[in-house]
């Protein structure tokens, strides 16, 4: 008995038969897209516009030929009297040549006024016409082109990372339709990704806080071990140290992820008050290390999230403590609202800055020339969470390197 031969696999997936937007397509002739719609509304307005002004030249061409042709002078008792001003000296003539030269000037002259009428009625119908014509022009091309505000409007309230908004247009399936329904599928696309992302972040976050958690703690009770060898106890104090500053690292990389994204709990938050509790926190170290603090604070209220703000001042603050001078160094803290805008500026000596390295500072993990990972001030993400706070509040953040050394950090907000 034959065996039916087993058929081989295709070597490439075969094409889907079915395309889910055949349905959809519709005739392109048929369909109402935007060049056709102003097509026959440009179109029918000039024809409504050249019909009106076709008739009122028809109306004012006729009466031009009424008045053009009505004759200048009329019999009464056998004697001839003018009918108007164009032709007084007709009155008087007795010889037939006279008469009829005198006549032909007084319907030249009249026919004259009347082609001068019609010249100048037209002219103001022609301006009213176009007034009227541009005024309708514009108020349907408005109409036709409101669903692009509507875009637009949507648009800036997404580049505020507002990822929520969707334009939903309705009317006919044209393409500025067929344009918004693009651009609400691309912002239902960003909107999960940066919600997975969201979700990633909180996860892997609460991953590695766990461990390092854990280490801190066994590390914390080795070292209270009074019999630990001194040795050992060295050792502890440099795991210790390094977790401490792995922990350091994820609440970084959790707030610089989680500050990318616009402020929407918003409240007011005084500048002043939060550069002031900045200084309160750093206010040990900097006695340590012989850094005076000073600075005049002015009330600066903005609407804004005040853990965040305050984390802004802190960066700041600590950075202008920790890379200071020896001795005789200074930090500056000042505060103030000026032109709807609330200022914070740090300014501290310091070793000198190039000014081609300012744009550096502000980099993840760097500073100048060097990597930051491996200085024992920091894990190098403060300028970095300090630079999207401020983004996130619709500000900005600059640098300016000192004249003498050091740097002035200048954060604007808006009020």
């Amino acid at each position: 008995m034959a065996t039916t031969p087993t058929p081989l696999p295709p070597t490439v997936p075969p094409k889907p038969s079915w395309d889910p937007q055949a349905g959809s397509r519709t005739n392109p002739w048929l369909r109402p897209t935007i060049r056709i719609r102003l097509t026959l509304l440009y179109g029918g307005m000039f024809l409504i516009a050249g019909v009106v002004l076709l008739t009122i030249i028809y109306l004012l061409a006729a009466q031009a030929l009424h008045v053009g042709n009505e004759l200048p002078f009329k019999l009464v008792g056998g004697s001839v009297q003018p009918t108007n001003n164009t032709c007084p000296e007709i009155i008087g003539q007795s010889s037939p040549d006279q008469f009829n030269a005198v006549l032909n000037t007084c319907m030249k002259e009249q026919r004259q006024l009347a082609l001068d009428g019609l010249l100048r009625r037209s002219l103001i119908a022609l301006l009213g016409l176009s007034v009227i014509a541009f005024a309708f022009g514009y108020a349907m091309a408005g109409r036709v082109l409101s669903p692009l505000g509507r875009i637009t409007r949507t648009a800036r309230q997404v580049a505020g990372s507002d990822l929520s908004r969707r334009i939903e247009l309705d009317g006919p399936d044209d393409e500025l339709k067929e344009l918004a329904d693009t651009f609400d599928e691309m912002l239902e696309r960003l909107d999960r990704a940066f919600t997975a992302q969201q979700r990633f972040v909180a996860n892997a976050s609460h991953e590695l806080r766990t461990p390092l958690a854990i280490n801190r703690t066994l590390l914390e009770v080795q070292l209270s071990d009074p019999q630990a060898s001194p040795e050992l106890t060295q050792l502890g104090k440099t795991l210790l140290a390094t977790n401490e500053r792995s922990e350091q690292l994820v609440e970084g990389l959790l707030l610089l992820a989680r500050s990318d994204n616009e402020i929407v709990d918003r409240k007011p938050v005084d500048l002043a008050e939060v550069a002031s509790q900045a200084l309160e926190q750093v206010r040990a170290e900097a006695e340590d290390k012989g850094v005076e603090l000073r600075g005049q604070r002015a009330p600066a209220v903005v609407q804004g999230n005040g853990v965040l703000l305050e984390r802004i001042a802190l960066n700041l603050v600590q950075n202008a403590v920790r890379y200071n001078v020896a001795r005789d160094g200074w930090v500056e803290v000042t505060t103030e609202s000026r032109q709807g805008q609330a200022v914070l500026v740090v300014a501290n000596t310091g070793p000198v800055v190039p000014a081609y390295e300012m744009d550096n500072i502000f980099e993840p993990f760097r500073r100048l020339r060097t990597e930051r990972t491996g200085s024992d001030k920091g894990v190098g993400l403060g300028l970095s969470i300090a630079r999207s706070v401020a983004r996130a509040h619709g500000g900005r953040i600059a640098a300016e390197p000192r004249e003498g050394g050091g740097l002035v950090m200048r954060v604007v907000l808006p009020v």
